[in-house]
């Protein structure tokens, strides 16, 4: 298909891209502009396109990416970060933050305790994969099958969080 063909061929599609435009886009004006870009993918990609294929569903395909690629890079950068040494501060209830050390203190203690009352073959590969130990790891040092070391760790969390109730009661 020569250059003169493949334009002519896009010219006549172009009209039946506005429905899938306005489509996507629900604004005229968007819809032109992406239409437009479309359109100049199309032209100047028109090596890409094979001969004998549909050039209906390829230019909808290329609406379609275009219209995400827009669309992702559009919420990216309405998006914005705090970086203010308050952030940590933003959506919290007063009532779960921890005003100074004592309160963590307690927590903690009670934490440590709930570990130690675990029974010793949940605690030790409990406490392996919380320092940073794989799961496959645990399973060759304790020489046990990878599948008992979830399981166990699994049990290890749901009695924590039995235990820990105090903390978050709406568990």
């Amino acid at each position: 298909m020569t250059a003169i063909e493949f334009t002519n061929q896009v010219q006549k599609l172009s009209y039946s891209l506005k429905p899938v435009a306005m489509n996507l886009t629900r604004d005229l004006d968007d819809a032109k502009d992406l239409i437009q870009e479309t359109l100049l993918k199309a032209l100047t990609n028109k090596d890409k396109f094979k001969a004998g294929t549909n050039l209906k569903a390829w230019l909808y395909t290329i609406m379609r990416n275009s219209f995400i690629n827009n669309y992702n890079k559009i919420t990216k950068r309405s998006t914005t970060l705090d970086n203010t040494d308050q952030i940590k501060y933003l959506n919290t209830d007063d009532r779960y933050v921890a005003h100074n050390a004592a309160t963590s203190k307690f927590a903690l203690k009670d934490i440590n305790n709930a570990i130690e009352y675990l029974n010793d073959e949940y605690r030790t590969p409990f406490m392996m994969y919380y320092t940073g130990y794989k799961y496959l790891e645990i399973a060759d040092k304790l020489q046990i099958p990878i599948g008992t070391v979830k399981n166990r760790i699994h049990i290890a969390r749901k009695e924590l969080k039995e235990a820990l109730r105090v903390y978050n009661p709406a568990l």
